[in-house]
């Protein structure tokens, strides 16, 4: 049996959304909150880093600004991994979903190794983990962003070798649905003439490199999410449990269709 993680990057209004859907239909989930600079919650905290470090303390005492004080958090978690978090993860049971809300500065997850320990270490337990990648709706607006947002995903696809789902967020926030359907399931020729459009003359073998690599050999695909729908949120889910294979183990309940006639006759 194996504990099922997913590894999010910071957005806390999807994990009370998430914790809510899965409070309806009685499934257990413990979220953990890896972003030392959080501070409010809609949802209990099964584990927080800032029991473990404090940010304001090494700011003051060691006088590092926010990213900084980032930074030199994320290490000692990193040097506190045998202790402090495998202490924390012995308090759950196989077959568990925890939920690690990790914070949002791109650099971690995409040149920094700290978070890929991370994983390797969950790995070496026995742990199922899953990435989760945020793009927000405003990188459909134009398709320099869009393409922008698709490398860094694929930029963190690489550095932490995880099985991945991209979340397209926010479509609540978009209003034309025609451009919904050009990025989410994108023509390479429309791509591309756009960005040739956008740039200049001397980047269109870049830009064609770009497309084939984001678009023809399907490296990203986004899902998009609106978190007023719970089919919504119901699908984003099943896409990351058929990414840690969650459920797979559990038994198969088979109803008893002999004892039900028997009571018929």
């Amino acid at each position: 049996m194996h504990n099922w993680l997913l590894v999010l990057q910071a957005v806390s209004t999807y994990c009370s959304s998430l914790y809510q859907h899965c409070e309806t239909l009685e499934r257990s989930i413990h979220i953990v909150n890896l972003d030392p600079a959080a501070e409010n919650f809609n949802y209990p905290v099964a584990m927080d880093i800032r029991e473990l470090i404090s940010l304001d303390d090494v700011m003051e005492e060691l006088g590092f600004g926010p990213n900084g004080g980032l930074s030199y958090r994320m290490e000692h978690l990193e040097e506190n991994l045998d202790e402090w978090l495998a202490e924390e993860l012995d308090n759950y049971l196989d077959d568990d979903y925890l939920v690690f809300d990790c914070p949002g500065q791109i650099e971690l997850f995409s040149h920094v190794a700290m978070l890929r320990n991370f994983v390797e270490h969950l790995n070496r337990k026995n742990f199922n983990v899953c990435g989760v990648y945020w793009l927000d709706s405003q990188f459909i607006t134009d398709v320099t962003k869009f393409v922008s947002g698709c490398m860094a995903s694929l930029s963190a696809m690489v550095q932490l070798e995880l099985p991945h789902v991209n979340i397209l967020s926010k479509m609540d926030l978009v209003t034309n649905k025609r451009d919904v359907e050009n990025y989410l399931d994108p023509e390479p020729r429309f791509l591309l003439s756009e960005l040739n459009e956008w740039m200049a003359p001397w980047f269109k073998k870049l830009n064609k490199s770009s497309i084939e690599e984001v678009v023809e050999y399907s490296m990203v695909s986004l899902i998009p999410l609106d978190l007023r729908k719970e089919s919504s949120i119901q699908y984003a889910l099943a896409q990351i449990g058929n990414c840690i294979q969650y459920g797979e183990d559990a038994d198969v309940k088979i109803r008893d269709f002999d004892a039900d006639n028997d009571d018929d006759a």
